[in-house]
């Protein structure tokens, strides 16, 4: 049966972690029930762009029947116009198109890089609804101002004070205003060491005024900040500090976590050895 008209989902559907979950293990019946979902697409609608009877999509939605064969996965993926991170979850190579092209490096290899912003403000709608329904928030920044320190800043609304901060943990690494690494930031981005002291040290007082609405811990760090890191339970949003730029001016990767994937583990791991070595202070 030809494929007829494939479905198009916004690719933030395919970042969902139920979905991402069901394309590994190959449970067809739950991709389908997610394009509905998503979509909003009749099974009729879902047979014609896989190439299959209603009959059959209705059978696997409903557990009836299994997917085994490779080239049914290939035509389901192409009816359904999957990115090639998707794909790759299901166990397929990267889409033909992109085959055809003899790339010498494909992301698609690391599909824990699952969106790339051109800044955090980009991101920023999507680290606010991550951060509202995660259980662990951590962050670390410089002087964590724009992050979290202020009212207005991204991460302060997130906050659940009118819960009395049940189910959220808050840890957030500061570089310390008393260090040889926060001199050599300052002089990397054109501000005096006093300015940006000052700047560590109003977000201390600030976080320090939420301890009695949620589990925050705060630390100081004295090593030259390299990453910049908001992880949200198992989504991180990963920026860089750099000569002459600060970390919200940095792309912004949105980086997952995959049974076997690097890069969520190492940064995470990054992460704990900075509080291991860090100064709590609040």
């Amino acid at each position: 049966m030809a494929v007829v008209g494939a479905i198009e989902l916004p690719d933030w559907a395919w970042e969902r972690a139920e979905v991402r979950q069901a394309l590994r293990g190959r449970d067809i019946g739950a991709v389908f029930r997610h394009v509905q979902q998503y979509s909003g697409v009749s099974q009729g609608r879902i047979a014609s762009a896989v190439g299959m009877a209603q009959g059959r999509v209705n059978e696997i939605i409903n557990g009836r029947r299994e997917v085994s064969r490779l080239d049914v996965y290939e035509r389901i993926a192409d009816g359904l116009r999957m990115p090639d991170d998707a794909r790759h979850l299901l166990g397929l190579a990267a889409g033909r198109e992109k085959r055809s092209t003899g790339a010498a490096f494909d992301l698609t290899a690391f599909p824990e890089v699952v969106r790339v912003y051109a800044a955090q403000n980009s991101a920023a709608d999507e680290i606010q609804q991550q951060a509202r329904a995660a259980q662990e928030l951590d962050v670390l920044a410089v002087r964590g101002l724009g992050l979290i320190g202020l009212n207005d800043s991204l991460l302060r609304a997130c906050l659940p004070r009118e819960l009395g901060g049940t189910g959220l943990r808050v840890r957030i690494l500061l570089l310390d205003p008393e260090s040889d690494a926060l001199a050599q930031r300052a002089a990397e981005i054109g501000e005096s060491a006093e300015s940006l002291a000052g700047g560590v040290r109003l977000a201390e007082a600030r976080l320090r005024a939420l301890a009695d609405t949620c589990d925050i811990q705060v630390y100081r760090y004295g090593t030259l900040p390299t990453w910049r890191l908001i992880r949200t339970d198992s989504t991180m949003f990963v920026g860089a500090f750099d000569t002459g730029w600060e970390g919200h001016e940095s792309a912004t990767y949105k980086v997952i976590s995959t049974p076997h994937g690097p890069l969520f583990r190492g940064f995470r791991r990054m992460f704990e050895a900075v509080v291991d070595g860090a100064i709590r202070t609040v």
